[in-house]
Formats: structure tokens, C-alpha cells, sequence
């Protein structure tokens, strides 16, 4: 493989995606130019299918938006975006306990709070991002206070409602996985040991309880102690948050000037998740596996989602520039072919959500609750950036030592 030509020819691939494609379709359909924010609830054409608004994807956005103005270009558009999107979460989307909701209407009416801390890790990485586009302090600011509210809460006992009843006593990979970009994004624009302190302490939980080398398996359910929880829900493996945490952890590595033990940890769990997630029959990474080869319960097993892709292409890029070594390039082009050939829609632009194990399309729909300008766009963006700096570190390689 020609890297240099490889990776020139992806970067100008995702830039080019990015800022004629997927930027334009959201920026045109999903803006609320009256209330502020954005609708996700989008139909294969962009039409509004429904005005619900997802308080994820109000931080979500903001964030994109804000990191495409710090990344790709300063596009004035984008940074209004961002602050549109965060104007709407501050006015209409928490609650009067400091909580955020789940679901608002287009004017901002709660209509749904969860259990979880999510919205507002989603909100607090937007602020962040913000923060450095805009060059306005505040927002770190309240991102950083955000950072620890949401602390406060996982911290109190009886303030969020638990999965499951007492009889069963879980730990769960999702939150302890997030904490970890959100708590390295806010650091980029803000400094404050807590962020620190819970990268730390997200990734030896990570170590601890969830990696189960018997399996081979990163689990997203185990007990308090890391022990397996032998059902159809302590079983599974979810390919997908398990590469999105290699890289997470691999960028970590990058941070602590490639830290040996990190780079191996997330290299072990790419490898681990890519085994049980790739479909050997008909490409892309599966939804589900159960480690001990069971059957699994949840009904979308066995389909393609449009954000396992995202996070492989992004963890194989990071795991060449930690190792150079090329067999993660070819897992880079295995995902990035089968992920191309089958998501984007040619005829509407954007891409599609849902797959079915075959490839072929279940849905087109370009939005929803959970799907929008998030996974795939960070993914360009992540990507993009990552290829620029493996090519410039491939120019300095190759220079000459000058004295």
C-alpha cells in the first residue's frame, strides 16, 4: 500500500463529504431558524417527519458544529449554529432539579426525562467546543460545572433511578466509557484536575471490571465486582461502544505522549471488538454478540447501524498512527469500502441509519431520536484530522536529518 497516496486521498474524501454533503443537508433541513436548535426527525429527502427534538442532539450539534469551525473551516454558519443549539438547551431544556430532559417539543415543552447523564454530557462538550471557537471563556466554564454536576449526580445515591431493582447490582460500560470524551473535551478548553481524575478512573474501571480476556470481550453489564452476569443482558458484547472506547483510550494514549500501556490496552480491545464484531459473511460490524455464543435477544442483532462503522474507521486510523503498523490500514479500507458502498445515499445525500445484515436498507429515514449530525460527521471530522497529521509525520520521517 502507497500510504501517503492512501491517506491523501481519504482526507480530501472526508473533507469534502463533510463540507458539501453531510454539513449542507443538516444546516438546511435541520436548523429551527424560529425557536432555535435543531429537528432530527428527518425523512430520506430531509423532510420534517416530526418536530420532537432530541436534547441529545441539541449538545450533540452544537458540538459538531463548533469542532467543524475549529477544524475544517471558520464557517460563520457553523458557529451560529452552535450557539443556537446551546441557547435552546440553556432557555428550554433543564430542569428545575439542574437535570436535563430527553425529549422537548420545537418550542422547547419538556415531554420525556431519563435516568441517565447523557444530554447533558452531550451539552457540556458542545459548551466546551464553543468555548475555543468562539474564544469565549464562559462556556468552559459552564462546561467544566456541567462536568461536575453531572459527577454530583452519579455520585448521589437515590438521585437517579437505577436500571434495575436491588436484586441486581450492575456496573455500566456506557457512562463510564462517556465520561472519558467528554471529560478530554472539556479539558482542551478548560484545566481542572476532576477532568484528569475521571479519565483515570474510567479507564482502570474499564480494565478492571469490564475487559474479560476468558472472551476475549469488553461486556457493557457486569457485576459490582467485574464478575460475568451469566443472562442474555450480562452476556452482551456491543462491537460498536467497545471500539468507540479503544479510541477514546488510544486518544488518551496520544494526550500522555503515546503512553505504552494505554496504546496496548486500546489496541487489545480494537482487536477484540473487531473479531466479534465484523461479519466474516457479509461485511460491516454487527450490532450484538452474546461472549458465550448464544443467541442474542435484542432484536436488531444482527443489522448494520450507520454509528459501528463510524467509530471502526476512526479507531483504525488511530491505532495506525499509534503502531504504524499497516494491518490496521487494511482493516481501515475493509470498513471504509463496505461502509461506503452501502450508507450514503447517492440520490438525497446524507446516509442512511439503519441496514439490514445483508446490507441491503431497512429504513431510509436520515434522522430520528438517536440518529443526526453526530457519529458520521465527527467521524470526517476526527478522520480528516488524523490523516493530516499522519502525512505531516510521514513528511518528517522521510526528511533528511539536517545539521
Amino acid at each position: 500500500m502507497n500510504v501517503t497516496d492512501y491517506l491523501q486521498t481519504w482526507a480530501a474524501s472526508y473533507k469534502e463529504d463533510f463540507v458539501n454533503n453531510i454539513m449542507p443537508f443538516w444546516m438546511r433541513y435541520g436548523l429551527d431558524h424560529k425557536n432555535g436548535g435543531v429537528y432530527t426527525c428527518l425523512d430520506r429527502d430531509g423532510r420534517l417527519m416530526d418536530t420532537t427534538k432530541s436534547v441529545w442532539f441539541q449538545g450533540r450539534f452544537g458540538f459538531i458544529a463548533a469542532y467543524a469551525y475549529n477544524q475544517i473551516e471558520q464557517n460563520p454558519d457553523w458557529l451560529a449554529a452552535s450557539r443556537s443549539c446551546i441557547d435552546f438547551m440553556e432557555k428550554h431544556c433543564f430542569d428545575k432539579d439542574g437535570r436535563m430532559f430527553f425529549e422537548v417539543t420545537e418550542e422547547g415543552l419538556p415531554l420525556r426525562k431519563r435516568r441517565y447523564v447523557f444530554s447533558e454530557c452531550f451539552a457540556a462538550i458542545a459548551m466546551s467546543e464553543y468555548a475555543l471557537a468562539s474564544g469565549d471563556r464562559t462556556y468552559a466554564e459552564k462546561a467544566l460545572d456541567l462536568f461536575k454536576r453531572i459527577l454530583r449526580n452519579l455520585a448521589t445515591p437515590g438521585l437517579l433511578e437505577p436500571k434495575y431493582l436491588p436484586t441486581l447490582q450492575a456496573r455500566g460500560h456506557s457512562i463510564t466509557m462517556i465520561l472519558i470524551n467528554t471529560a478530554s473535551r472539556i479539558r482542551a478548553a478548560i484545566s481542572d484536575p476532576i477532568l484528569d481524575t475521571q479519565i483515570n478512573e474510567s479507564i482502570a474501571a474499564i480494565r478492571r471490571y469490564f475487559m474479560h480476556p476468558e472472551f476475549k470481550a469488553l461486556l457493557e453489564m457486569v457485576g459490582l465486582d467485574g464478575e460475568l452476569i451469566d443472562t442474555c443482558n450480562g452476556r452482551v458484547i456491543n462491537p460498536g461502544h467497545c471500539i468507540e472506547t479503544a479510541w477514546f483510550i488510544l486518544e488518551e494514549a496520544k494526550h500522555r505522549h503515546w503512553d505504552k500501556d494505554l496504546v496496548q490496552m486500546g489496541i487489545r480491545i480494537l482487536e477484540w471488538s473487531w473479531e466479534w464484531g465484523w461479519d466474516k459473511e457479509y461485511g460491516g460490524i454487527i450490532n450484538f454478540r452474546d461472549c458465550r455464543n448464544f443467541p442474542v435477544q435484542d432484536y436488531s442483532q444482527d443489522m448494520k447501524f450507520w454509528w459501528p462503522q463510524t467509530e471502526a474507521i476512526i479507531a483504525t486510523l488511530y491505532a495506525y498512527q499509534a503502531t504504524c503498523d499497516e494491518k490496521y490500514l487494511d482493516m481501515h479500507r475493509q470498513i471504509s469500502d463496505w461502509t461506503y458502498a452501502h450508507f450514503p445515499d447517492k440520490e438525497y445525500g446524507e446516509w442512511y441509519g439503519y441496514l439490514h445484515r445483508d446490507g441491503t436498507v431497512a429504513q431510509p429515514a436520515k434522522g430520528n431520536i438517536f440518529k443526526g449530525p453526530f457519529h458520521i460527521p465527527r467521524m470526517m471530522i476526527r478522520s480528516y484530522t488524523l490523516c493530516k497529521e499522519i502525512l505531516l509525520s510521514l513528511i518528517h520521517i522521510s526528511e533528511p536529518t539536517r545539521h
